[in-house]
C-alpha cells in the first residue's frame, strides 16, 4: 500500500499492488439532485430519476437472458447507480486569480451479476498471473444525461447494461474453467453476501457558499508571498465538492443521498541551494460554509505555512537513523491510515495475491494492549472538525456502520463490503468507490484511541528516556507527513515508506529540538506496531482523499500522538537540478 499526504492534496494510488493517500483530493465531486420529497416513499416515487431506474431495472431483470439454449444464463443481481457530479474550485497566487473551475456530469454505474450468490462472475481468476479478479471489469459505466431526459437516460441504461450483461457472461465462462484447471482454493465462502434492501431519500447536497467572498479572501491572504523570492510557487485556493447519488437494486434498494465537502489549501515551495524541492502546506476542512476559516485566520496560516517552507531550506539534511522517534497525532493519523488501515479491509483476507497479513490473526494481540481502533464513517464530526470520511450509506446500498476492529490490541473483525469472509458473512457498510470503478472494502473514519495516555511534555520525557537507554543522542519528532507507501501482495516486500515534512531531532542533552530535512521513514508493519510504547492525550484530525483499488474516496484518522521506540529513516531522494539561474522578479 501506499501513503501520500501532501498538505495540499490527500491522494492514495495504486500501482501494481501499491496505494498511496494525501491531505488533499485530486478530485472532488459534486452533485445536483432534481426533487426531494418529505417522505421517504412519497419522494422515491416521485423522483424522475429513481422511477426511471426502477422502471429499467425490473425490463432488465425480467427479460435480459442470454441465447444459450443448453443453459440459458439470467442476471440474479443487478444495480444501477447515477451519481450526479459539479465542481467549483478557485486559484490565487501572488494576489491573482487562476484557474476557476464551475463543471458538472452525471456517471452511470451498472453492477451486474450472474451464476448465484455462492459462485459467481466476480470470482477471482487464479494462476497465470492474472492477479486480482476476472479480465474485465466488474462495473460498467458510461456518461449519462444531465437534464432528466428520459428518452436518453433509459437508452444509456440500455447500452450500458447490455455491455455488463455480455461482460458478466465472459467473465463467469472463464471462472468456472478456472475453478477446474487450478488448484482448490484456500477459502470457500460465497461471492457474495445476502443484505436488507435500504429505503431512504436524503437531503439534496447543494454547493452554498459565497464565491465573490472568497475570490477576494483568498485574492488578498495570497498577497504575502509577493515579495518573497526564495518562495518560488505558492496558491491559496478553494473548493467546493457537493455529490448525490441515486441506486435502485434488484433486491429492493431505493436511494437517493447526498454530501457536501469544503476545502481551503494554502500552499508554498522552494527548492535549497542542493537541489532538494521542498513544500508545505496547510488544509482547512468543512461540511458547510460556516465552518471555513475568516480571512485573519487564513492569513496567519499561510504566513506559517511561509515561515516553515523557509525554515526547511536552511536545515540541515539527515543521515540515516535507526531508533526512537515521536509521531505527531495527524503525522501518526496518516501513518494507521496506511499501515494498519488497508491491512485490515476484507477483501484483502481472500485475495491469493495479497500478503493477508491479519487474516488469521481475529481473536489474536496485533497491537498493544492499551491501543483500540475503529472505523465509524456515521461519526461526522471530532470534537469541532469536520470528518471528510462520514458517510450514510456505501456504494452497496449498505448503511454505514461503526466497526471495533481492535479492542485492547486484540483483532476483532474486518472492514466488509458484500464480499464475505469465512467468519464474516454480512457488509460492514465500509464497500466504498468513485464513479466507474468496482466497489471493495475500504476505510472511513479510522479512529485510534489509548488507555496509555500521557502529556505531551511526559511523551517528549519518554522519548529521551528511551534515546538514553539505546544509547542515542537524539530521537526524532515526525510533526507532518507528506505521504507514504505501502505494499501488501504476496510478491514484494511487506514494508512501507512515509514521507514527513515537518521532522525534528530531540536532543537528549537538552539542546532546543533541531528541525532537518530529506527524510523517509521505512519498515515493517508489524515490527512498527510492536514498538509503540505509549501515546500523547492529544489526538487530532488528518482529512485526506484515499485512492486504491477502487477509486479516491475521502477519509479521515483521528489518532494522539505515539511514541515508537524503534523506527528506521533514510535519505530521500532528490532532484540534482540547479534553483532559477536569474533572480525572482521580486528580489529585481
Amino acid at each position: 500500500m501506499n501513503f501520500r499526504s501532501q498538505h495540499p492534496t490527500a491522494f492514495f494510488w495504486r500501482n501494481p499492488r501499491t496505494y498511496r493517500v494525501n491531505s488533499l483530493s485530486a478530485a472532488f465531486y459534486i452533485a445536483i439532485a432534481c426533487l426531494c420529497s418529505a417522505s421517504d416513499q412519497d419522494a422515491s416515487v416521485e423522483n424522475p430519476v429513481i422511477q426511471i431506474l426502477q422502471d429499467e431495472l425490473d425490463y432488465s431483470m425480467n427479460h435480459l437472458v442470454s441465447d444459450d439454449a443448453a443453459d440459458p444464463l439470467k442476471p440474479y443481481f443487478l444495480a444501477f447507480s447515477i451519481t450526479d457530479q459539479a465542481t467549483w474550485s478557485l486559484r490565487a497566487s501572488l494576489g491573482a486569480l487562476y484557474g476557476e473551475q464551475d463543471n458538472g456530469r452525471r456517471a452511470l454505474d451498472v453492477d451486474l451479476r450472474v451464476g448465484d450468490y455462492k459462485l459467481d462472475n466476480t470470482r477471482q481468476l487464479r494462476g497465470s498471473g492474472r492477479g486480482r479478479g476476472p479480465s474485465r471489469p466488474l462495473t460498467q459505466s458510461s456518461l449519462i444525461s444531465t437534464d432528466n431526459n428520459e428518452q436518453a437516460i433509459r437508452h444509456t441504461l440500455w447500452l450500458t447494461t447490455d455491455r455488463a450483461f455480455k461482460a458478466a457472461i465472459e467473465n463467469l465462462k472463464s471462472v468456472l474453467t478456472n475453478q477446474k484447471t487450478q488448484v482448490e482454493e484456500e477459502s470457500q465462502v460465497d461471492d457474495f453476501t445476502r443484505e436488507q434492501p435500504s429505503v431512504h431519500i436524503g437531503e439534496i447536497a447543494r454547493i452554498t457558499i459565497d464565491q465573490h467572498l472568497w475570490a477576494n479572501r483568498i485574492r488578498q491572504v495570497s498577497r504575502l508571498a509577493r515579495n518573497l523570492p526564495l518562495i518560488y510557487d505558492s496558491s491559496v485556493s478553494v473548493s467546493a465538492v457537493a455529490n448525490n447519488r441515486y441506486m435502485v437494486t434488484s433486491e429492493g434498494t431505493r436511494l437517493v443521498f447526498g454530501k457536501t465537502l469544503l476545502r481551503v489549501a494554502v500552499s508554498a515551495s522552494t527548492k535549497a541551494d542542493d537541489g532538494m524541492d521542498l513544500e508545505q502546506s496547510f488544509l482547512f476542512n468543512a461540511s458547510a460554509a460556516d465552518g471555513l476559516p475568516g480571512e485573519e485566520e487564513l492569513r496567519e496560516a499561510f504566513q506559517r505555512v511561509i515561515d516553515q517552507i523557509l525554515a526547511l531550506r536552511e536545515a540541515p539534511i539527515v543521515e540515516p537513523y535507526a531508533g526512537p522517534a515521536i509521531l505527531q497525532n495527524r503525522a501518526s493519523g496518516v501513518f494507521f491510515h496506511e499501515i494498519f488501515g488497508h491491512r485490515i479491509e476484507g477483501h484483502r483476507q481472500k485475495d491469493v495475491d495479497e500478503g493477508q497479513t491479519f487474516a488469521k490473526m481475529v481473536g489474536k494481540p496485533i497491537l498493544p494492549d492499551f491501543l483500540s481502533v475503529n472505523d465509524d464513517p456515521t461519526l461526522a464530526r471530532f470534537e469541532d472538525e469536520d470528518l471528510r470520511g462520514n458517510f450514510e450509506f456505501d456504494e452497496e446500498g449498505i448503511p454505514a456502520a461503526r466497526v471495533p476492529l481492535v479492542e485492547d490490541g486484540v483483532l476483532k473483525t474486518f472492514l466488509m463490503s458484500r464480499s464475505p469472509l469465512e467468519n464474516v458473512s454480512r457488509s460492514n457498510g465500509h464497500g466504498r468507490r468513485e464513479p466507474g470503478r468496482s466497489v471493495v472494502s475500504r476505510q472511513g473514519n479510522l479512529i485510534v484511541k489509548s488507555k496509555n495516555q500521557v502529556s505531551s511534555t511526559k511523551l517528549r520525557e519518554l522519548l529521551v528516556e528511551e534515546c538514553r537507554k539505546q544509547g542515542k543522542a537524539f530521537g526524532f519528532l515526525f510533526q507532518d507527513i507528506t505521504g507514504g507507501f505501502t505494499t501488501t501482495s504476496r510478491g514484494g516486500p511487506q514494508a512501507f515508506k512515509v514521507l514527513p515534512v515537518v521532522v525534528y531531532r530531540v536532543f537528549v542533552d537538552g539542546r532546543p529540538d533541531q528541525l532537518v530535512r530529506g527524510v523517509d521513514i521505512v519498515g515493517t508493519p508489524l515490527a512498527c506496531f510492536a514498538g509503540i510504547l505509549a501515546t500523547g492525550d492529544d489526538a487530532g484530525v488528518f482529512n485526506g482523499t484515499c485512492g486504491a483499488e477502487s477509486g479516491w474516496v475521502p477519509v479521515s484518522a483521528v489518532s494522539p500522538s505515539i511514541l515508537v521506540g524503534q523506527i528506521e529513516i533514510e535519505k530521500r531522494q532528490q532532484s540534482q537540478e540547479r534553483a532559477p539561474i536569474l533572480p525572482a522578479p521580486a528580489a529585481q
